[in-house]
């Protein structure tokens, strides 16, 4: 009986026992629930749900709107099988993400289902019927009868363009329960290029809050521009070539606006002058010409840049690789060559994409340069390189192996995602903190580690906040 329940009830449907596959079903009452990002399972998280990224096997008949904090694929790879389940509600983004994510879900529809133009388009068209593009902070009513109101809004994140946290404001008429659900998506550090920190909300009863870096601090914005340009000069004076794997959204359109300022900074050096800066993924180019015509929502610093006449995303040095036939010869090219370059190449935790074959022609050579700039999750060839390569060590890459001979670094201050003191930051300026937080969407360590960390502050605030590690629901 529905008077022998508390609602609301949060189930997560992945990105809880992991940094992967987010997915959070939030249950408002018997008839009517909401469902929170639909993403794909990788890494060990993959291993783990092998069968979970094959079909969507849990009740969606009371599904009311899926809504997508960002278009990253852990957030919503699932989409297609949450369709092919015979989803046929709204699904909720910011304007720029209903941009951005017909290329995201076109590009995994190629991966891992089909690449038969036809039914690619076709599906594309059934997304385009269910998309619902949003402005940031306004109220969007899901449910609206007698018994229940469920109404959304979407704020920056500041994670990557188009990102949003979601507030959902509850109203159980029957239960007289009235409550605020807030739903991190992913946030952004606070100094990260290009886009705004993101404010919190004013309260939440109830805050779903991701954790990827929660045992982590980043170093400074100054400190990681210095230590990307000293990463790539040691590279350029052994002449060869940094190979920095980097998602095709968000994390290479930050590098390249940091790049642009390396470089405008560098004025005439002679070494800089010579380097070409190449990105070398189709869909990143792509989004790169999105991330341009969507210049109304960058952050006021970038605003200031286009004032002065200078391209952040659209510079002299820089250079795109298209066809695959390019892409093979640039590598064999840069490889060989010693030309100073930086190849700007997905995916960005090694585990498929063009890098592959960069890494594969160049970590056996001391002369190249690998540098990591984002999170590599467990069980993928990033985190194994990340881990090993400073030891000589070696990596399997499409079943062979291959030793690391070539340098590796890592600058975690252009992580996309807040660290600790960002996460603590989010809570601690909502002028009603939340009763309840839910930890998701980070290692065990990094849970741990931010669970004490927040239990530490609300003792020191003399606030009452229960903070819960749940697990993934069948």
């Amino acid at each position: 009986m529905q008077n022998q329940h508390t609602w609301p009830e949060i189930r997560h449907r992945g990105g809880a026992s992991g940094v992967t596959g987010s997915c959070h079903q939030l249950i408002a009452n018997s008839e009517h629930s909401l469902l929170v990002d639909c993403g794909l399972f990788q890494g060990e998280d993959a291993a783990v749900d092998s069968l979970a990224q094959l079909e969507v096997g849990f009740d969606i008949s009371t599904l009311k709107a899926l809504v997508i904090t960002h278009v990253h694929i852990d957030h919503v790879g699932r989409i297609p099988y949450l369709l092919a389940a015979g989803y046929k509600g709204p699904i909720l983004c910011s304007e720029p993400s209903a941009l951005l994510l017909p290329l995201v879900i076109e590009d995994a529809l190629k991966i891992g289902f089909t690449r038969n133009a036809r039914l690619i388009e076709q599906f594309q068209a059934q997304l385009q019927k269910q998309l619902v593009p949003l402005a940031y902070d306004k109220w969007h009513s899901v449910v609206e009868d007698v018994a229940l109101s469920m109404r959304v809004k979407l704020k920056r994140a500041g994670h990557i363009l188009g990102s949003s946290y979601v507030e959902v404001a509850l109203n159980d008429t029957l239960q007289g329960n009235k409550q605020r659900v807030v739903f991190s998506g992913d946030l952004g550090a606070a100094n990260s290029p290009l886009l705004p920190a993101p404010k919190p909300p004013s309260k939440a009863d109830v805050l779903v809050l991701e954790s990827t870096y929660g045992n982590r601090q980043h170093e400074g914005r100054d400190k990681r521009a210095t230590l990307l340009k000293w990463a790539i000069e040691q590279a350029l004076e052994n002449k060869g070539t940094v190979i920095i794997p980097a998602f095709s959204i968000g994390r290479t359109q930050e590098l390249l606006y940091e790049l642009e300022g390396v470089i405008h900074r560098a004025g005439n050096d002679s070494l800089w002058q010579s380097l070409e800066i190449i990105v070398d993924s189709p869909l990143a180019a792509r989004f790169t010409r999105v991330y341009r015509d969507l210049k109304p929502f960058w952050d006021d610093e970038a605003q200031k840049r286009i004032k002065a006449g200078r391209h952040p995303l659209n510079f002299d040095a820089l250079y795109t690789v298209d066809s695959h036939e390019t892409h093979e010869q640039t590598v064999r090219y840069l490889a060989e060559s010693g030309r100073p370059a930086v190849v700007i190449a997905a995916s960005g935790m090694c585990a498929g994409g063009r890098v592959v074959n960069y890494l594969k022609a160049m970590l056996g050579d001391p002369r190249h340069q690998v540098l990591f700039v984002g999170y590599q999750g467990a069980g993928t060839p990033g985190r194994d390189i990340q881990r090993y390569g400073p030891q000589g060590g070696w990596v399997m890459l499409d079943g062979e192996r291959y030793d690391i001979r070539a340098g590796v670094s890592t600058i975690s201050g252009y992580s996309a995602h807040a660290d600790q003191r960002d996460l603590l930051r989010f809570i601690k300026r909502m002028r009603h903190w939340p009763r309840k937080i839910r930890l998701v969407h980070g290692d065990d360590a990094a849970k741990q580690a931010l669970k004490t960390a927040i239990e530490a502050m609300a003792v020191k605030y003399r606030r009452s906040v229960t903070v819960d590690l749940p697990e993934n629901s069948s």
